[in-house]
C-alpha cells in the first residue's frame, strides 16, 4: 500500500485542497472527482471517481483547513476528521 502525502500549508480555499489532493494522489478520473467533502467520502470509501485506490492519505499540515469552510458551516478540517472516523477504506492521518 502506497502513501500518498498532502501538504495543506498555505491551503486557503477548498479549490486550493482538492487541488493539492489531486496533484499529490493523481488517481484515475480525477477530472470527475466532485471536489466536496461527498464527493470525496464516495471516493475513498466507495472506490467513486478521484479515489486513491489503496493508500494511506497523510494531510500534512492539516491545521490549516481550520479556516476553509464546507458548505454546512463547518470546517474542511472537521470534514476530514470525520471522514477519517468513519472511513474502513482508506486510513487518512491528519497530523
Amino acid at each position: 500500500m502506497r502513501t500518498i502525502f498532502i501538504d495543506c500549508h498555505e491551503v486557503a480555499s477548498a479549490s486550493d485542497f482538492w487541488q493539492r489532493y489531486l496533484d499529490a494522489a493523481n488517481p484515475q478520473s480525477a477530472s470527475l472527482l466532485g471536489r466536496n467533502i461527498d464527493a470525496f467520502w464516495d471516493a475513498i470509501e466507495h472506490g467513486g471517481p478521484g479515489g486513491p485506490g489503496e493508500a494511506k492519505l497523510v494531510f500534512a499540515n492539516s491545521a490549516a483547513l481550520a479556516t476553509v469552510d464546507l458548505t454546512d458551516g463547518s470546517s474542511l478540517l472537521d470534514g476530514l476528521r470525520r471522514i477519517a472516523e468513519d472511513s474502513i477504506q482508506t486510513e487518512i492521518k491528519l497530523p
